[in-house]
């Protein structure tokens, strides 16, 4: 499935995350396609995980990350030598909600996956005015480092830990930078919205740097609100544009209803009453720049659009606001590696998806 343009969803996340979720299933020797059918995805994406042709809506992605924690009942997908059992992630939450500061919370976070997930050490620590979030392997996960499964193991940890951080802290926590343990993988492009645009590679363990202050943040959260935010969970804390992206989501709306204008940074600081500034401030707060917030939303659209519709690739640039056809040539390529229209070809050769 690729999502249809269209206001309410159109962010997407690239397969290599969803090949990496079903890593577990597969050494399971089970069948993926009962689980992606559901969730609206089609099974022949697969077939080259490594190839950008496809791209997953944050829901359907969301769905199938429940449904593979169901099946499994693994919410960490069969990827670790013992199962994180249904519920898990519900008491990992219930533990966090009552602490007093956000440094506390991480602490008893870390002991807590500590006993469930003995295959790795999750550690926080403060030096030199940054925190620093350390994860580690206690035994391998993997034969190579490349496994899919082993960099989504890494991925999955990661965005669960910031996260549900940035729920309980009730704002976005922007990470400065993160150092990862394994090559560069295909879908690396997608980190920028994840994670930070300062990602590194192939370093002896994920370390994860970010202000210290921000450790001192007293939790926004109570009871009331976990009943809500539990609602969904786990798969909905692992989606890409996170809720607490408030600043992000913004920036996209009004940038997809200017379409095919794209008003610069200052326009739009205008338009949600705030100074270039403030929206610079905030937009970094979440992990991301105006620019890059502007080239996912015309990549998500194009992608759309290419997939699910016959219009010439010529009106399309212009819709995305591409006044030289070349320039949106030259973006599909980035984005694909291939040109509009032999994207386009590849996927009616594979039939719908």
């Amino acid at each position: 499935m690729i999502q249809r343009a269209g206001k309410a969803n159109s962010a997407t996340v690239a397969m290599g995350f969803v090949t990496g979720m079903l890593a577990g299933l597969a050494r399971a020797g089970r069948d993926p396609a009962p689980l992606l059918a559901p969730a609206g995805i089609a099974p022949a994406s697969l077939a080259n995980p490594a190839a950008p042709e496809y791209r997953v809506p944050i829901a359907a992605y969301a769905e199938l990350y429940n449904r593979v924690a169901a099946a499994l009942d693994d919410e960490a997908f069969g990827l670790f030598s013992a199962p994180l059992r249904g519920g898990s992630f519900e008491f990992l939450a219930r533990a966090l909600v009552s602490a007093h500061s956000l440094d506390e919370a991480l602490a008893r976070m870390a002991r807590f996956l500590g006993v469930l997930l003995p295959d790795l050490a999750v550690s926080v620590a403060r030096e030199g005015g940054y925190g620093w979030l350390r994860i580690a392997e206690t035994r391998p996960l993997a034969a190579t480092p490349d496994d899919p499964g082993r960099v989504f193991a890494y991925e999955w940890l990661l965005r669960l830990i910031h996260g549900l951080a940035c729920w309980l802290a009730g704002r976005g926590l922007a990470l400065d930078a993160v150092d990862f343990p394994y090559p560069r993988p295909p879908h690396a492009a997608d980190y920028a919205l994840i994670y930070t645009a300062n990602s590194r590679f192939d370093a002896p363990a994920l370390l994860a740097r970010f202000q210290a202050n921000l450790l001192d943040l007293p939790l926004r959260r109570d009871e009331p609100a976990l009943e809500a935010f539990l609602a969904g969970a786990p798969g909905r804390i692992a989606t890409l544009y996170r809720r607490d992206r408030n600043t992000v989501r913004a920036v996209r709306d009004l940038l997809r209803d200017a379409l095919p204008a794209l008003p610069g940074l200052g326009e739009v600081a205008v338009r949600l009453h705030l100074s270039p500034r403030s929206l610079h401030r905030r937009l970094a707060e979440e992990g991301v720049n105006f620019r890059q917030v502007k080239d996912a939303l015309r990549r998500d659209l194009a992608l759309a659009r290419l997939a699910k519709t016959s219009i010439p690739v010529a009106v399309i640039a212009a819709e995305l606001g591409y006044a030289d056809p070349s320039a949106f040539y030259r973006a599909c390529v980035e984005w694909t590696g291939a040109a509009p229209s032999e994207y386009r070809a590849r996927l009616a050769e594979r039939g719908p998806a």
